[in-house]
């Protein structure tokens, strides 16, 4: 696997597709890695198959990079920097870039640091959470930390336990990951983000928030629902799919 270097960590990432393409970079959820939010649920071989040069990086606490264990290191500002050092470190000037979740967030700061690298951005999982902050997150941290999973009662705060041990991942970074990484945007920020947007959130998922009250604040933006899919059924559908093969063409 491929890794280059940035802010004293060693990151892992793939670069896969049509090496000709447009290019598309991907940046995946919390607790999640480029492995499983990407080429698991199939969106690899979805943009690959359309042309397109299809690059994943995996965040900082996660994966196969490195994992700080300080809560600071996780600021999605540090996060926005990685994936824009990985183009650099690719020599590609403008990118499709499309975030999940945490990775939509990531994708956000990202446009706003540095908007003449980001051709077009999806907000995959993310909608006007994105400023008033997302529900049903709390005790999750706790969850990471807790000596046996056992200790363990709050539901989602045991899902993303039982993942993290199933996964071998860090549950220390990803403790410090979730505190700071769900800083939010302002109204006023989120306004300056003048690429064009595609927000795609599932109709059942309780933890994104309204797609079309994010798109109202965007200067260009289009919203997909993702029928009858919750949060982590959505990754993989197949209108979500084909709504961001049609984004990706027109732009």
């Amino acid at each position: 696997m491929p890794r280059f270097r940035h802010d004293q960590l060693d990151f892992a990432y793939f670069d896969e597709g049509e090496p000709s393409g447009d290019p598309v970079l991907l940046i995946h959820g919390f607790a999640s890695n480029k492995t499983v939010n990407w080429i698991g649920p199939g969106w690899v071989k979805t943009l690959g198959g359309a042309g397109y040069r299809v690059i994943a990086i995996d965040n900082r606490g996660h994966g196969e990079s490195d994992k700080p264990h300080e809560t600071e290191a996780y600021v999605p500002e540090k996060m926005a920097a990685d994936a824009i050092a990985l183009l650099d470190h690719l020599e590609i000037g403008r990118a499709h870039v499309m975030g999940y979740s945490m990775g939509a967030r990531i994708g956000a700061f990202m446009s706003l640091a540095a908007p003449e690298r980001v051709r077009s951005v999806v907000f995959g999982g993310l909608g006007i959470g994105m400023v008033h902050g997302v529900g049903g997150w709390e005790g999750i941290a706790e969850a990471l930390l807790a000596p046996s999973i056992d200790e363990v009662t709050q539901e989602r705060g045991r899902a993303f336990r039982t993942f993290a041990d199933q996964t071998g991942s860090d549950r220390i970074a990803l403790a410090a990951c979730i505190e700071s990484s769900r800083k939010k945007l302002t109204p006023e920020q989120v306004r300056e983000i003048s690429t064009p947007a595609l927000i795609a959130v599932g109709t059942k998922d309780d933890i994104a928030g309204s797609a079309s009250e994010l798109a109202d604040l965007l200067p260009d933006a289009t919203v997909v629902d993702i029928p009858g899919r919750d949060h982590m059924l959505a990754v993989g559908d197949r209108v979500y799919k084909q709504a961001t093969l049609d984004f990706f063409g027109a732009h």
